[in-house]
């Protein structure tokens, strides 16, 4: 009996877990989502994001991050955690979403895109990419973030996706009398 319990206290949270699936462009498409559809998605990060950037000694206030020391440098670092939930802010280009996971400034997002290398899912988009690190914007400043942040996609949950409603209607056409 008591395994009986345990069984369904575990599918009654699974069903309630979300189901989260890559955000891809294929996705996009089929769906036909608008801005004002995709200011209702939820989006969410599949991998952590680390972000960082050397403070000069004119660089006081940090707001958003850690300041930490390295090397001897001060340095602001922000960590997006996987799983953090994020709302698109605006599209900068044709197929590329800005997404803040900021609760409080919606001028600190990251830009994420379609990539083929990728299976068409949305990623993590840089200024430029090297080896090592990739170069991005966040809020007024620039950071750099280490190679392994190429790898972060945006998901969403599909029971609450596939709850978005579009009204459509088909015109039937006029005819001259």
């Amino acid at each position: 009996m008591r395994t009986l319990l345990i069984m369904i206290a575990i599918t009654g949270m699974m069903s309630c877990a979300p189901t989260l699936k890559y955000y891809t462009k294929d996705m996009q498409d089929m769906s036909g989502w608008n801005t004002s559809d995709l200011h209702n998605i939820q989006f969410y990060l599949s991998n952590d994001i680390v972000l960082w950037r050397e403070l000069g000694k004119e660089q006081v206030t940090i707001s958003n991050g850690k300041i930490k020391m390295t090397d001897g440098r001060r340095v602001e670092e922000v960590v997006i955690k996987k799983g953090t939930p994020g709302v698109f802010v605006f599209s900068p280009k044709d197929q590329q979403y800005a997404v803040s996971f900021d609760s409080k400034d919606d001028s600190k997002y990251l830009v994420f895109g379609p990539s083929e290398k990728r299976n068409n899912r949305y990623v993590l988009l840089a200024k430029k990419w090297d080896n090592q690190y990739g170069q991005v914007t966040y809020g007024e400043d620039v950071f750099y973030t280490p190679s392994e942040s190429a790898y972060a996609h945006l998901m969403v949950d599909m029971k609450k996706v596939k709850n978005i409603s579009k009204k459509r209607e088909t015109a039937s056409g006029r005819r001259v009398n």
